[in-house]
């Protein structure tokens, strides 16, 4: 029988990309344009990260969120190969459902993060589904309330065959 090893895979920032789409925004703004039909906008609290899968033929086990303190936040991934450098983002591309995950005011520290299991599940899975064709995958985060970039952690492990 096969041993099976599990891979913690981390979401990294791209900062670049962030920047980009914030500059769509900023443009669209200052010339009073509007955005394509379907295009999907970047909010001021969002930003870009990605996952960078080294190995293939993965199975979701499970989601690793820190949160420092009471917040939200919202991972949404992106369903086809975007390539926001030439390419906008449109609203078609987002996978439903999204990763909520939070910390309630009046949590211990040892308190695990909150989140909708099912859809966190489901989300996983379909993430794990994706990465069979893909190296990278990009996913827009968002974070409300007390949480920002600097204050969580999150991460997506799965069992490699």
């Amino acid at each position: 029988m096969a041993s099976q090893t599990t891979l913690e895979l981390p979401f990294q920032p791209d900062l670049h990309l962030t920047e980009v789409m914030h500059q769509r925004v900023q443009s669209l703004q200052q010339r009073g344009g509007k955005r394509q039909n379907g295009e999907r906008l970047l909010r001021p609290h969002e930003a870009v990260y990605h996952l960078d899968f080294s190995q293939h033929a993965l199975h979701f086990t499970h989601w690793g969120v820190w949160l420092a303190h009471p917040g939200h936040l919202t991972v949404i991934a992106t369903s086809q190969l975007w390539t926001p450098d030439l390419t906008h983002l449109m609203n078609r591309q987002l996978l439903d459902p999204a990763g909520v995950f939070w910390q309630a005011e009046g949590d211990d520290d040892d308190t695990p993060v909150h989140h909708y299991e099912a859809d966190a599940q489901e989300f996983g899975e379909r993430i794990a589904e994706l990465e069979k064709v893909r190296k990278t995958m990009y996913f827009l985060l968002a974070f409300e309330e007390d949480v920002g970039p600097d204050v969580f952690e999150c991460s997506i492990s799965f069992q490699v065959d």
